[in-house]
């Protein structure tokens, strides 16, 4: 007889989740010639000035900083990019051992990125090709592939509609007709109890908080190599800082090996999904 598939989604958010610091500091903001610091708080100040989603502010410091340098900012351009990035601990084996772990148990992993960062960077990517989709800020391109305006950028707070367009199978970013339609809980195609959500800090406050109130997961991660600052904590203070409010489930460093803690917790939830499943059918 052949057993039945359950299909589960992993939502990453991807800077300082997947990968350390923020994807434009690995060799964009480099090439500009200035520090990480520098180009930040020149994107702050523009937001704070112009009254002015930060995300958007960052984006378009981005083109103006490029052309000033004459560095490309092609499709092409932001590929190689994604190919400069450096992941935490074992995550680009982790994908093929957690997808086989799962099938093991007739569990279909679907994994998504929702990201404020660049999706034609992430795109360019090793770990590009294990995701259903990826949901992150993005540009508009000229027929020369040559980024011009900002297409769409994901803040802190919208993250949670892409948790929406997963939960109701909405596989794009433009549709809205689906995603304010009503939906029975059990129509749709992943419910929230079988979702888990990746992020490492106060930028996922949104969506770790209403994944749980659905009853998925949230899991909060952490650069283990971080130290406290002067005038800030360390990535594992703010994480315990989300357990003590109650806005994730777990805490885990950025160790994504068969042997981590985080494997070992995403194991378990697997495990817990599958033993639910077999109550329900009961």
């Amino acid at each position: 007889m052949t057993k039945l598939l359950t299909t589960i989604a992993i939502a990453y958010d991807f800077d300082g989740t997947l990968a350390p610091g923020n994807m434009q500091e690995h060799s964009f903001i480099p090439k500009l010639g200035i520090n990480n610091k520098e180009f930040w708080q020149e994107a702050n100040d523009r937001a704070k000035e112009h009254d002015m989603d930060e995300i958007l502010a960052y984006m378009q410091l981005m083109l103006q900083k490029a052309d000033e340098k004459k560095i490309p900012v092609t499709k092409k351009a932001f590929s190689a990019l994604g190919k400069e990035i450096t992941f935490f601990k074992g995550l680009e084996s982790f994908f093929d051992l957690i997808n086989q772990y799962a099938a093991e148990k007739s569990i279909v992993i679907d994994h998504y990125i929702i990201s404020s960062g660049i999706r034609d960077i992430i795109k360019g990517t090793s770990i590009a090709k294990y995701f259903t989709n990826i949901f992150a800020s993005g540009f508009v391109f000229d027929r020369g592939d040559v980024a011009v305006w900002p297409a769409l950028a994901i803040n802190y707070t919208n993250k949670t509609q892409y948790l929406f367009r997963i939960n109701k199978g909405i596989n794009n970013s433009y549709d809205n007709s689906i995603i304010n339609k009503f939906i029975e809980m059990d129509k749709r195609p992943i419910p929230f109890s079988r979702m888990i959500y990746l992020g490492d800090g106060e930028t996922d406050v949104p969506a770790m908080k209403m994944i749980k109130f659905q009853r998925g997961t949230a899991i909060a991660v952490y650069d283990p190599g971080k130290k406290p600052q002067k005038d800030k904590p360390s990535p594992k203070q703010i994480c315990e800082e989300l357990i003590e409010q109650n806005r994730a489930d777990y805490i885990a460093p950025a160790d994504y090996t068969e042997n981590s803690k985080l494997f070992l917790i995403l194991k378990t939830l697997i495990n817990k999904i599958v033993e639910e499943e077999k109550l329900k059918r009961i």
